[in-house]
């Protein structure tokens, strides 16, 4: 007998590696251009570009780097926090 494992409830989106299929096409399409960009001006420049935006897409259990970051800063900086004293 065999077994086959499918998403969750068939509804979880695909994804390649840490990355979302969609993610993981903008990064291959900014090292290409990254390595363009490198033989005509020499500069390292959209490499870093591209290094910064594949780790802000790793996606984990369905939350991205960024995500966690962003609810990370509104809980420190922009929320109002309030404690109560008994």
């Amino acid at each position: 007998m065999k077994t086959y494992i499918y998403p969750q409830n068939l509804k979880a989106t695909s994804r390649l590696w840490l990355w979302s299929i969609r993610d993981f096409l903008m990064i291959c399409l900014g090292l290409i251009l990254s390595v363009v960009i490198l033989t005509q001006l020499w500069t390292f420049l959209p490499f870093a570009i591209t290094a910064v935006f594949a780790f802000l897409s790793i996606r984990l259990e369905e939350t991205t780097v960024i995500d966690y970051m962003v609810c990370a800063f509104r809980f420190f900086v922009t929320a109002q926090q309030l404690f109560y004293w008994k």
